[in-house]
């Protein structure tokens, strides 16, 4: 018994690491293109659209804009089985944060803005 505790804790512990996650490989250059942008504020809205370029991937890193605004800081995560992005832009009011995932050939997104004070949804499709 005293064999079996230890070799339990051994066993679940092992078992414990990335069980329930689906970390399979994905390709980052699917995000190199021109993506249409829904920047509604809340469904129902008036359709408002923008783009989002990205123009290039190097490694964990990308090039491109958003809004018509460089965008500066984009960092791609890969590491739990999913695209997930992060960038960031500015204007006047200060700088927007922005993070993505890319969900089925669309990305969803969220934008938090210091300077104005909101949080929001996007969503994008490849144009």
């Amino acid at each position: 018994m005293r064999l079996l505790v230890p070799l339990l804790s051994l066993v679940f512990v092992a078992g414990c690491g990335t069980k329930g996650h689906d970390v399979r490989a994905v390709d980052v250059q699917e995000l190199i293109g021109t993506w249409k942008v829904d920047l509604r504020s809340k469904p129902g809205d008036l359709e408002y659209f923008q783009q989002f370029v990205v123009s290039s991937v190097n490694g964990r890193e990308f090039a491109g804009t958003f809004y018509g605004t460089q965008i500066e800081q984009a960092r791609i995560n890969t590491d739990w089985g999913a695209v997930r992005i992060a960038f960031v832009t500015s204007d006047q009011s200060g700088p927007y944060n922005h993070s993505a995932t890319l969900v089925g050939g669309r990305l969803e997104g969220l934008t938090n803005s210091t300077g104005r004070n909101f949080l929001s949804f996007w969503s994008a499709v490849r144009q």
